[in-house]
């Protein structure tokens, strides 16, 4: 393996600049979930040009490719996403984005422009591999509906295990984080409809006041964690919107209320909605209101496999990487819907930046896209080699 590592970095780096051309086009360009036609348009084009084989992935957007080894084997997939933000770019950078309102202000061009650069180091290399790795570029990632999409398509047939990233701005070049277990939160969605009376407001007592009603059950809802959910568990309720009302003087009707749950446990994630209807419609009565809550379940929690995560281990070592315990974040990722399928590992990859995702100064250090290249191909080897 020492050889082949050594080859991976050489020609990755080799191919650095060529891919951060195509990582600076696609941020001039962004496109918003499931509209990423030209995006789409990119990366088979560039995929072509490298030889690797593309596959009918069966979706407007998004790419499917595949790198045949030369000798039998299982088949490993390595993902990256390819949506852009609804953000106003503020970098001033010369390749800043040219389309106003969107930005990839959460790095998913490096993730990307990686991605092609590992499939090309695997392709250079099949009569090395045994097995097949697919390389997914997958869409519409920031509205957690992509990967349903792609399960769907049937894209994860025949796959044994599945590697994927994200950029992370704090970790240096070179830094990689990794993490058995969960890495990243459950994601639940609630709404909370509010129903009093309305009125004048100099004279409360003729109304019952949703935004009063509102305020308690915001107030109540900070109890959900601490007084429902194990201290040894870790979870987040946060209402993010809050709406009632169209004047200074007139006390609506009704009031909305809505935000998000956010847990690493499953124990945690059951409790909470059953809690929450109690609480919400139990607060309401006792102002002589009414509320429903709508839950939506979206996305589980990212939940690396041990195996997986020591060959991802091995592969960060084997390139000279550092490699430090991954921070877990209340952050969710569809990635989760894949491990929920088959065994996987997300990691972070370092990447130095100024800002936090969805900032919109948000940067990185284009360094680490041959770096990121190197590693993915390095772990799809060992991948293959490991689960065959």
């Amino acid at each position: 393996m020492t050889t082949i590592s050594a080859t991976f970095r050489e020609q990755a780096a080799s191919l650095q600049s060529k891919l951060v051309s195509m990582r600076r086009e696609l941020h001039r360009f962004p496109e918003l979930s499931n509209e990423e036609f030209e995006t789409t348009k990119r990366i088979r084009a560039w995929l072509t040009e490298a030889g690797v084989r593309l596959l009918d992935l069966g979706l407007p957007t998004g790419v499917l490719a595949e790198v045949k080894g030369a000798h039998p084997g299982p088949t490993i997939m390595l993902r990256a996403d390819i949506d852009a933000l609804p953000v106003n770019e503020e970098t001033g950078l010369p390749f800043a984005s040219e389309v106003p309102g969107k930005m990839h202000a959460c790095g998913h061009d490096f993730h990307t422009t990686s991605m092609i650069g590992a499939a090309k180091l695997l392709h250079d290399h099949a009569d090395e591999l045994h097995g097949t790795v697919r390389i997914l570029f997958q869409p519409a990632e920031e509205q957690a509906v992509g990967a349903r999409a792609v399960l769907e398509a049937g894209a994860l047939e025949g796959v044994s295990a599945i590697f994927g990233m994200h950029n992370k701005p704090e970790l240096p070049v070179g830094t990689v984080g990794i993490r058995t277990g969960p890495l990243m939160a459950s994601v639940d969605r609630f709404e909370i409809d509010i129903f009093g009376k309305g009125g004048h407001a100099g004279v409360p007592e003729a109304v019952v006041d949703p935004v009063v009603v509102s305020s308690a059950i915001v107030t109540s809802l900070q109890t959900l964690v601490s007084r429902n959910v194990s201290p040894h568990y870790s979870a987040v309720v946060s209402v993010c919107k809050l709406q009632a009302g169209s004047s200074w003087n007139v006390i609506p009707d009704t009031a909305v209320l809505e935000g998000t749950v956010r847990t690493f446990e499953p124990e945690a994630r059951a409790i909470i909605p059953d809690r929450m209807k109690q609480v919400v419609e139990g607060v309401a009565a006792g102002y002589g209101a009414e509320a429903r809550l709508n839950w939506t379940s979206m996305l589980p929690a990212v939940n690396n496999d041990p195996a997986m995560a020591e060959i991802m281990r091995r592969a960060a070592e084997a390139q000279g990487l550092q490699v430090v315990e991954a921070v877990p974040t209340m952050g969710g990722e569809d990635f989760a819907l894949y491990q929920e399928r088959i065994p996987g590992c997300f990691i972070w990859m370092g990447t130095g930046g100024t800002e936090q995702w969805h900032h919109p100064r948000f940067t990185l250090n284009e360094d680490a896209i041959a770096i990121s290249a190197a590693l993915f191909a390095e772990a799809a080897v060992l991948g293959l080699k490991s689960i065959g």
